[in-house]
């Protein structure tokens, strides 16, 4: 698998309204950090490049391939975390938006995935109140187009969705094993917040029915932002914790473009968007950069959420 990248350490971080020339150099410098506002999501600038996207394999009728080398041609910003509570809130407060109500999750007395009508992003099924700084979870692939659009009219800055060929090159951050951190899924508990020995501490393994890392990452549910080490691109929970919704239709196989990292889209009705990264549930091997979720534009699930994208000058 063939890494061609330019990522040197953070040389510039930012934390005020950019002017037109720090714009520019901003997009110059790969790693910079910045936020367009006080109350927005800081962003890391990501550097072109080209990669091996995929894989050929997955499992039975979630073909990850076939493998086709992407050039990202320009930089953008990606966000540093998912998109948290106290962030979602002030879009809520903001824009009036109703994100509405009736979450998936997985309930551990029944061993199965149920939706209760009353759960919503404010009480996903944690068990306990929400933090301001953890993922906000159940919301929409609608609701996250919702969040950037408004978050483009009130900064005037270009926010969008990641595209799952640039989802797919942050998280493997210069990477070409079968995890970022490596081949070895044990090795998951220093990086990212998976299905582990805390969670099988918390519950059995018979409860969750599927596998789990043999390692301690201190957290039985979801975890704070920013609690496990950045990658390369000085990103942040790109694996684990909470999937996010990208911009792209699900199309299986990989058609043959487009190759320059802008999104795939269906000819017509889209009926199903990718989602990726795992989450603090999910087993080993649907942590793998080149696994691809794929769900309904409207369903809401106790760790679906999202992470913005930035267009540079």
């Amino acid at each position: 698998m063939s890494m061609k990248l330019f990522y040197p350490a953070l040389l510039l971080t930012i934390a005020h309204p950019l002017s037109a020339a720090d714009e520019v150099q901003v997009a110059l410098n790969a790693g910079s950090v910045f936020q367009d506002c006080s109350d927005c999501p800081a962003v890391a600038v990501i550097p072109s490049g080209t990669f091996d996207m995929g894989f050929d394999g997955g499992e039975e009728g979630r073909y990850e391939g076939p493998v086709r080398e992407v050039h990202i041609a320009r930089p953008f910003a990606a966000g540093v975390y998912p998109v948290t509570n106290a962030e979602y809130s002030r879009f809520l407060e903001s824009s009036g938006r109703d994100t509405g109500t009736g979450c998936n999750f997985w309930d551990f007395e029944s061993r199965e995935l149920i939706r209760l009508e009353s759960s919503s992003w404010r009480d996903p099924g944690h068990g306990r109140p929400i933090r301001d700084d953890e993922p906000v979870v159940c919301v929409s692939w609608h609701d996250s187009k919702a969040y950037v659009s408004w978050l483009s009219d009130e900064t005037g800055k270009p926010y969008r969705l990641l595209t799952e060929a640039e989802w797919e090159y942050v998280a493997r951050g210069g990477s070409s094993t079968e995890y970022p951190w490596g081949d070895d899924a044990n090795a998951a508990c220093d990086h990212a917040n998976v299905a582990d020995l805390a969670l099988i501490d918390t519950v059995s393994a018979d409860d969750i029915k599927w596998s789990h890392v043999n390692c301690n990452d201190g957290y039985s549910g979801l975890a704070p932002v920013g609690s496990f080490t950045p990658n390369s691109f000085g990103v942040y929970d790109m694996i684990g914790n909470s999937w996010g919704w990208v911009e792209d239709c699900y199309l299986v196989p990989y058609p043959d473009g487009p190759l320059d990292g802008t999104a795939a889209q269906a000819s017509g009705t889209c009926e199903l968007r990718s989602v990726r990264g795992g989450s603090w549930i999910t087993s080993p091997f649907r942590q793998r950069p080149s696994w691809r979720g794929r769900d309904p534009e409207d369903k809401l699930s106790f760790i679906f959420g999202f992470r913005v994208a930035r267009d540079l000058p």
